[in-house]
C-alpha cells in the first residue's frame, strides 16, 4: 500500500472515530475527511459498512459503487466490537480521537458499550456525535429510521403531488434525507469542535433526522401557514409551479429564468418573439392565469429556435441568468465540469480505475484533496492501531 498523503484541508490534525455506515454517517465523515480529518473508518471484519456489498464491483464484492462514493479520505480499522479484545482497542483508539460519530440507535451503541457516558469516560473532552431518526423527548425516539420514513414523516412526500397535481403521495428521487442531515452533522461537529477550542469541554450531540430534515424542506414551503390567523396553504409558489422544468434547445436543454419583465422580453425578442407583451396572442389571454400559460408558450417556442451553446452566450451577453440542463448522460461533458476537473478517474488497489468527484469546497490556505480511495475492509488496520 502507498504512504497516505498528508493532509493539507484545514481540518488536518483532527481525528474522526467513525462507527457510521449506510448514508447519513459515511457521507458525514467523507466530508470531514475532505476537509483535512483523519477519519478511522471502525468495520466488523465480517462484512463492513452495509453499502459495501450493494451494486456491482470488477473484483471484490465489497467495493459496492455507493460505498466508493461515500467513503474516499478514510482509514479502515476492521474491529469486533462484541468481543473483548475488539472493544478494548476501540478504547484505545478513542483516547486517541477528538470526535466519535455514529448514527446507531442509542439502544445498539449501549449495549457494545459505547453510550455517550461510556466514551466520555475514556476521553472527556470528546465530541460525541449521535446521528438518530427521531429526537429524544418524542414517542418516536429509538425507532428505525431510514431515508424514506424520514421523507415520508416530514412531509417532503407530499411536495411533488404540489408541483405536479398527481395526488399520489412520492419520495424526492434522491437519498436526499439522509445526505442533508449528513451535512448538519459536519456542521454540529464543527461547531462542538470550536467550543472544545474556546472551552477544552467536549460534549454530546445529537443530531434527529426528522426534526433536521423537516426544518430544512419546509423551510419555504410553509409559506402560506407561516402566520397562524391568516388564510393560505403550504407550498412556495415558484418552486411548485409546473413550469418550473428545464426548456428544450435545438439539441439540448435549458433553464432560463429572467430576472425582470424586460430580460424576458430580451429572451423572447432573440426567440423570435418581438414585442411579445404587446403580441395579440399574450393580450387576447383572458385570465392572468392564461396569460401566464401563453408566457411559458412562448418562452418553449423561442428556446427551440437555438442550440443550447448559442443561448448560454446570447444570455450571457444580455444578462439573463440561464444554464444547461445536463441530463444525466451529458455531465460528464460539461464544459464547467471538465475545465475544473471535477470528475476525475482514480485507481482502487485490487479493483481498477473508478470515477469519483472532487470536494467541491476551495480553501486558499488550507486546500481541499482526495489523499486516499475507498480502502477494503480493514486495509489501514494494522497502521493505525501501530499508532496507539
Amino acid at each position: 500500500m502507498t504512504a497516505t498523503p498528508p493532509a493539507t484541508g484545514p481540518l488536518a490534525g483532527t481525528r474522526i472515530i467513525d462507527l457510521t455506515q449506510f448514508v447519513l454517517g459515511p457521507y458525514a465523515t467523507q466530508t470531514l475527511g475532505d476537509l483535512g480529518a483523519d477519519v478511522i473508518k471502525v468495520e466488523d471484519p465480517n462484512g463492513g459498512d452495509r453499502q459495501r456489498n450493494q451494486g456491482k464491483a470488477p473484483h471484490a464484492t465489497t467495493m459496492g459503487p455507493l460505498y466508493v462514493a461515500l467513503n474516499r479520505n478514510k482509514r479502515s480499522v476492521a474491529l469486533d466490537l462484541k468481543t473483548e479484545d475488539g472493544a478494548a482497542r476501540l478504547r484505545d483508539l478513542i483516547k486517541t480521537g477528538d470526535v466519535f460519530i455514529h448514527n446507531m440507535r442509542p439502544e445498539a451503541i449501549g449495549r457494545l458499550g459505547f453510550g455517550y457516558e461510556s466514551v466520555a469516560a475514556q476521553k472527556p473532552d470528546i465530541v460525541y456525535v449521535e446521528a438518530v431518526g427521531y429526537g429524544s423527548g418524542g414517542p418516536y425516539s429509538g425507532r428505525q429510521a431510514f431515508d424514506d420514513l424520514i421523507q415520508g414523516a416530514s412531509g417532503a412526500c407530499d411536495l411533488l403531488p404540489l408541483y405536479d397535481g398527481n395526488a399520489e403521495l412520492r419520495p424526492f428521487p434522491s437519498i436526499i434525507a439522509d445526505k442533508t442531515v449528513g451535512l448538519f452533522a459536519v456542521i454540529a461537529t464543527l461547531a462542538a469542535l470550536q467550543h472544545k477550542n474556546r472551552t477544552g469541554e467536549g460534549q454530546y450531540v445529537e443530531v434527529p433526522m426528522l426534526e433536521t430534515f423537516t426544518g430544512f424542506i419546509m423551510a419555504e414551503h410553509l409559506w402560506g401557514k407561516t402566520y397562524k390567523n391568516l388564510p393560505g396553504k403550504f407550498g412556495h409558489p415558484t418552486s411548485i409551479t409546473p413550469h418550473r422544468k428545464p426548456m428544450r434547445t435545438k439539441d439540448g436543454f435549458l433553464v432560463v429564468l429572467p430576472a425582470s419583465q424586460d430580460g424576458a422580453a430580451k429572451f423572447l425578442e432573440l426567440g423570435g418573439f418581438p414585442d411579445a407583451y404587446e403580441s395579440e396572442r399574450f393580450k387576447n389571454a383572458g385570465s392572468g392565469k392564461e396569460r401566464v400559460e401563453v408566457y411559458y408558450a412562448m418562452l418553449r417556442e423561442a428556446c427551440a429556435t437555438r442550440t443550447t451553446k448559442e443561448w448560454m452566450a446570447l444570455c450571457d451577453a444580455h444578462n439573463i441568468p440561464a444554464m444547461r440542463a445536463n441530463e444525466v448522460d451529458t455531465l460528464f461533458e460539461d464544459p464547467h465540469f471538465k475545465a475544473v476537473d471535477f470528475f476525475v478517474e482514480r485507481e482502487i488497489e485490487g479493483e481498477g480505475p473508478y470515477r469519483g468527484m472532487r470536494p467541491g469546497l476551495k480553501f486558499a490556505k488550507t486546500p481541499c484533496a482526495i489523499r486516499i480511495d475507498p480502502p477494503a475492509i480493514g486495509a489501514h488496520t494494522r497502521e493505525v492501531l501501530g499508532e496507539t
